[in-house]
């Protein structure tokens, strides 16, 4: 004792003496200790334990220190004996403490003493209540991971499931890993037959099933726990989306169980049960692979083994099967697409084609496309398929079974009233191919025989079959057949029903009125236009207004007047300006043959008015070029006035420009000038030069000094003008872009930046700035008086200016300017008080 202790010690000595018992005495002393030597230090602790055995504070400092002493040593050192001995001691006492047994277990694995950290683990799961020993579990996971001993590693995991059921997956990629498949099949089985299993990792039970059938699949001799066609069968069930997946794992499975005939026969079913293309390519890709791997171990093995007729036998049906299985290939695909939507009749056509040359397979694959389809669901136009169906007996010469189909089509309940009418019209052209008119006709008088309640053609709630009866389709196809083979009398009762049922379009009434024309019948043909004009709205009536007033026009001529006058009015009447333009000109052509001019003139007017905006100046020129040719060019002049004053700019100048090349034939000059200086309005000089080309030019030729001059002064004006309206247009766009910036708006500083100040002599340079297009002239023209009076104003002007100047020098070249009182406010009251000059400081 007296060894160990020196005088610094003493109080804490007594202290512990008077109360040995007391944990803060010790732990006092301990920390005066605590600088010192360790084994001192180590005395004071084995003294303090002595007292206090079961004291956890003490204890747990101890075994940190005396475990902080061993870094560095080798672990065969006799201290790692001792701390090991701490341990052990302190456990008799706390061996409820999970801590002391974490940092013992701990200590044992890291010195890897396999054996002894395995029972150490183990004392301390017996030792501590259930509940604690989820902290010592990671601490023996961790040594089986680090020492792979596979007996003991799969025993050690099945103990750990005992406690968490739901960290299965790291048995289960324990398993795998050591190749234990069938047991890692069955504990993965269970997990997805537990329907409160939540996968750790994260995985979805969709992707659990794809590993269990990977695993089924590329392990079939290893696993025999499982039944792996019914569970892969159940996966194909539930998971659709991963259908061709688990279709090439079935099937590799028996691969692997080298059961080729049963593989073939699981491909087979799988390229005709897919659902999706998708699928379908996978299965199909790894089923020819699979036919042609087959063919390569065939012939490597007559190469290697020699030529036999059984050898042979069986290479060329392997070799015949793979051919089929390509020829193949489009059906099944086209299977594929038909049962995703059976209802689907282009598929079916499809079908049909790829049959060609098989006519027993295309008639069933006709009957079959029948049966399955509904007309209510149909994608596409069923009667397309009841028409190739007819066709194709048709074109092998069974012209009864073709009309029997036919006969079968009409009682269809399709959708819509269309394709029965296209049925019936093929029926009908079946018959007119095979030169059986009668039956044709006996077809469209049935189809067109109204029922005896006659229903709307739009009403859905009837079948059909009954509305049909009002197929504008169908009565062309029979006012034709009339037409052709009927009687004019019959073929008239036709088109008369149609009028009467009013089914019928612009063209069936061209083509009634051009029947009845044909026959003379000319009054009873403008009949028919009148009905037809009368049944239809503009613009479909356009081409009969047209028609009706061209054949009106042509078979009366000036006859009937006032009746065409009238007809063309009518036809004017809520006209679309649209179509003005080509009745207007028919209605001025009658009055120029028929009528009189100056009505064919008041036409052309009315036209100008009518017609659209781009049309008008077309419709100007035309009225211009008939006035000219019926009342000579002067009658033109008031044509063009009124055509500057309604056409846009564009047209206008192009107008003016017309305008006065006419008025300088006639001689006219001040007139032509007069239209000159009207239509410059309407040409901006930097774009449209060739108008200021051809003014100058005829100032050139026909006018003078000062004309020519008032032409230029023109010219900068209307380039002034143009350029102000596009400075105008500038600034209106940037004020815009301004306001869309949302800036608060600072009234001084706006009215700081309208108030420019410049200096006097740029004052001067820019007033003197030089005119581009300014002509000089000689000043013997001028006269002496307007000389003299000239040369005083400059020198009056110049002595302004050297004035200004000097004054402007004076204040330092600024330029003072006032400013409004109401801008300053109550400062500017204050301002006046202190300077009697009036301007603001």
């Amino acid at each position: 004792m007296p060894a160990v202790i020196d005088d610094s010690d003493v109080p804490y000595e007594e202290e512990v003496l008077r109360n040995s018992y007391n944990v803060k005495s010790w732990m006092r002393y301990i920390h005066h200790k605590s600088d010192g030597p360790k084994k001192p230090l180590y005395t004071v602790y084995e003294r303090a334990l002595k007292e206090l055995p079961c004291s956890y504070k003490i204890w747990y400092k101890y075994l940190c220190l005396r475990k902080k002493g061993t870094r560095g040593r080798s672990v065969d050192d006799p201290e790692m004996e001792r701390v090991i001995n701490c341990y052990e001691r302190a456990l008799v006492f706390l061996h409820k403490m999970p801590r002391i047994w974490m940092e013992y277990c701990q200590f044992v694995v890291d010195l890897n003493y396999v054996t002894r950290a395995r029972h150490t683990l183990d004392r301390a799961l017996r030792s501590l209540p259930i509940t604690q020993h989820c902290r010592i579990w990671p601490i023996y996971l961790e040594f089986i991971k680090k020492h792979n001993i596979k007996e003991q590693a799969l025993r050690l995991y099945r103990r750990y499931l005992q406690l968490a059921p739901d960290d299965a997956e790291i048995l289960i990629d324990y398993l795998v890993k050591v190749e234990h498949y069938d047991e890692a099949s069955v504990l993965l089985t269970k997990c997805l037959n537990d329907e409160d299993f939540h996968s750790k990792k994260g995985k979805s039970k969709h992707q659990m099933w794809i590993e269990l059938c990977m695993l089924l699949s590329e392990h079939p001799t290893k696993v025999t726990s499982v039944k792996v066609e019914p569970v892969i069968r159940q996966g194909l069930q539930r998971f659709t989306d991963m259908t061709g997946k688990l279709w090439i794992s079935l099937a590799d499975y028996y691969i692997r169980k080298r059961q080729f005939d049963k593989a073939r026969d699981i491909y087979e079913e799988a390229v005709k049960t897919v659902m999706t293309v998708r699928d379908f390519g996978q299965v199909f890709d790894v089923y020819a692979e699979f036919e042609e791997q087959l063919i390569t171990l065939k012939i490597e093995q007559r190469t290697k083994h020699g030529k036999t007729e059984e050898n042979e036998l069986d290479l060329q049906l392997r070799l015949k099967r793979f051919e089929r299985l390509m020829e193949r290939r489009p059906l099944l695909l086209n299977s594929v697409l038909l049962r995703q939507n059976p209802h689907n009749v282009s598929e079916w056509l499809k079908r049909v084609a790829l049959y060609e040359g098989k006519p027993r397979e295309i008639v069933d694959t006709y009957t079959e496309a029948i049966k399955t389809i509904d007309p209510k669901l149909a994608t596409g136009k069923l009667s397309a398929l009841w028409i190739s169906f007819a066709k194709f007996y048709e074109d092998n010469s069974q012209l009864k079974e073709s009309r029997i189909i036919y006969e079968k089509a009409v009682l269809v309940p399709f959708v819509k009233v269309e394709e029965l009418a296209e049925i019936w019209s093929h029926y009908v052209e079946l018959e007119l191919r095979h030169e059986c008119y009668e039956e044709a006709l006996k077809h469209l008088r049935r189809v067109t025989q109204a029922p005896p309640h006659k229903p709307s053609y739009f009403d859905r709630t009837e079948p059909v079959q009954n509305r049909v009866y009002r197929s504008v389709k169908l009565w062309s196809i029979y006012a034709d057949l009339e037409e052709s083979l009927g009687t004019f009398q019959s073929t008239k009762a036709v088109y008369y029903r149609i009028l009467d049922m009013r089914i019928a379009s612009p063209q069936i009434i061209l083509n009634f009125a051009e029947l009845l024309e044909e026959k003379n019948y000319f009054e009873e043909s403008f009949k028919v236009y009148e009905r037809g004009i009368a049944m239809f709205k503009w613009p479909l009536v356009y081409d009969l207004w047209t028609t009706y007033l061209t054949k009106f026009v042509a078979r009366y001529g000036g006859d009937k007047l006032e009746r065409a006058r009238d007809l063309f009015e009518q036809a004017l009447d809520k006209c679309p300006a649209k179509f003005t333009k080509s009745v207007f000109l028919l209605y001025a052509k009658l009055e120029e043959e028929y009528g009189l001019k100056r009505h064919a003139m008041a036409v052309y007017n009315r036209a100008t008015q009518s017609v659209l905006d781009e049309e008008r100046a077309e419709m100007f020129q035309i009225y211009i070029n008939r006035a000219t040719a019926c009342f000579g060019v002067t009658h033109t002049r008031q044509i063009y006035e009124q055509a500057l004053e309604i056409l846009p700019d564009d047209d206008a100048r192009k107008f003016a420009l017309q305008f006065a090349e006419l008025e300088t034939k006639l001689g006219e000059i001040d007139r032509a000038r007069s239209i000159y200086i009207h239509g410059s309005q309407f040409a901006d000089p930097r774009h449209h030069n060739e108008f200021w080309r051809l003014w100058q030019a005829f100032e050139v030729s026909h006018g003078n000094e000062d004309t020519f001059r008032e032409m230029l002064r023109i010219k900068r004006s209307v380039r002034d003008k143009y350029s102000t309206a596009s400075s105008f247009s500038a600034v209106q766009t940037e004020a815009a872009a301004a306001a869309a910036t949302d800036e608060p708006a600072d009234p001084m500083a706006a009215i700081q930046k309208d108030v420019m100040f410049v200096r006097g002599t740029e004052q001067t340079q820019n007033s003197q700035a030089n005119n581009p297009d300014e002509i000089n002239l000689d000043d013997d023209d001028e006269d002496d008086d307007e000389e003299g009076a000239g040369e005083e104003e400059q020198e009056d002007n110049d002595g302004a200016r050297k004035s200004k100047s000097g004054k402007d020098e004076e204040d330092g070249g600024i330029v003072r300017q006032v400013v409004p009182d109401e801008v300053f406010g109550k400062l500017a009251e204050q301002v006046y008080k202190d300077d009697d000059s009036g301007i603001p400081q």
